[in-house]
């Protein structure tokens, strides 16, 4: 679960920008996310890539534990 680090749930975020890469056109190669939280205005990325590990930016986490505000 991606969660806003400042407010410490998900209840808020938003994502205001998506995109899918895909290199051979059929197989999903990297997934990219920003998400802004209407709460507090924090803002962060999420990339995931094939070949790499999750990279989490800004005031966004990702868990996988429940939220501890619901």
């Amino acid at each position: 679960m991606i969660e806003c680090t400042n407010c410490e749930t998900a209840q808020f975020l938003q994502i205001t920008q998506s995109r899918v890469y895909f290199e051979d056109g059929e197989m999903i190669n990297e997934v990219s996310e920003t998400y802004t939280c209407t709460l507090c205005d924090g803002t962060g990325t999420y990339i995931y890539r094939e070949d790499d590990e999750e990279t989490v930016t800004g005031d966004v986490v990702v868990t996988k534990e429940r939220p501890r505000f619901a």
